[in-house]
């Protein structure tokens, strides 16, 4: 990517993150429901509940609570919630590294599964083994991450016991970091102990939602796969003499990389947003589980920094792909 078109990108970030805020600002607004009702308690007089929508500025025209929390997201104040009663900056900055670290171990997961897959079902490609590595991919993609997460639940945490269904760590475990990314934090300062706590719960809800981007990366990686060894220069390396797994991995395989990155990056965000159901299933406490939270009790400023939030991660992730796909591609790295 050229500095002419990372300038570009970055330019065209302000006015999407501004058409996000004014269509979730609008679409708040417009659905029925009044999210003072949800937090006064039986009885209120109008009088309480008057005081009430002029502290949170709900008593003001729509387009000037629009132009007022505007002015302070760029202050960087994304206003109070409404449900939970804190500040939501200070909500997001604590829910969000524990969705960062469970959609990169998922990832990793998918990754590996993927990689496996492809390159099984391309040495076997012909034969039976084939056969059953495609029906395989093909059931991890029929299931959506959710139901997998009820599926592994109901196996892992009902039938055979063995793995935690809630929350992101046992309550007894003592942790001492200076940042919310407790599985990166304590694997740098080898606390291993605190490192196991936190993957033994997050192995389920990670393994949800790999399962089907899984699929999706071996799909695209085997038709990549496919279509570069038919390509002259593998053909040429085999009359050359070296070995089918030779050329599979030397020659073709990183040349089948670059599109299964370009593809398969963009399924990542699709990843992310399949956070806000697994989280919630498995009471994981991320921005997905708190997301719901927030629907349902109306909370206007929270649901506002939520949606910022992932676009913002949207955008970042768009970005961060097409960068590893220069990096990769030297047409586009000296182009």
């Amino acid at each position: 990517m050229r500095w002419g078109e990372i300038i570009r990108r970055l330019v065209l970030v302000p006015p999407t993150l501004f058409g996000v805020a004014v269509i979730v600002f609008v679409l708040l607004r417009v659905v029925p429901g009044d999210p003072i009702s949800m937090m006064i308690p039986p009885g209120a007089s109008q009088a309480d509940i008057g005081r009430l929508r002029a502290l949170y500025g709900l008593d003001q025209p729509i387009l000037h609570q629009f132009v007022s929390w505007l002015g302070q997201v760029v202050q960087g104040n994304f206003g109070r919630s409404i449900s939970v009663r804190q500040d939501v900056l200070d909500l997001l900055l604590t829910r969000l590294p524990a969705t960062i670290e469970l959609t990169l171990l998922a990832t990793l997961i998918a990754v590996v599964i993927g990689v496996l897959a492809a390159l099984v079902g391309i040495l076997a490609r012909g034969r039976r083994a084939e056969w059953a590595v495609d029906g395989g991919v093909g059931v991890l993609l029929a299931i959506p991450d959710f139901l997998w997460a009820l599926i592994l639940l109901l196996l892992f945490g009902v039938l055979v016991p063995l793995l935690p269904i809630s929350g992101r760590i046992d309550p007894q475990v003592e942790i001492d970091f200076h940042s919310n990314f407790y599985l990166i934090e304590s694997l740098l300062t080898g606390r291993l102990d605190v490192a196991a706590a936190l993957l033994r719960h997050m192995i389920l809800p990670a393994l949800a939602l790999a399962l089907p981007f899984s699929a999706i990366i071996a799909r695209l990686l085997k038709a990549s796969l496919v279509e570069a060894e038919d390509q002259d220069y593998a053909q040429i390396a085999r009359a050359r003499g070296y070995s089918r797994p030779s050329i599979l991995l030397n020659e073709v395989f990183p040349n089948a990389l670059i599109p299964t990155v370009a593809l398969g990056g963009v399924q990542v965000t699709l990843l992310l947003g399949g956070t806000v159901l697994v989280e919630r299933i498995f009471s994981y406490e991320g921005i997905g589980n708190m997301a719901i939270d927030a629907v349902i009790n109306r909370d206007f400023p929270l649901i506002q920094g939520l949606v910022l939030t992932f676009a913002v991660l949207f955008i970042v992730l768009n970005l961060a792909v097409d960068a590893l796909v220069t990096l990769l591609d030297p047409r586009l790295r000296h182009g």
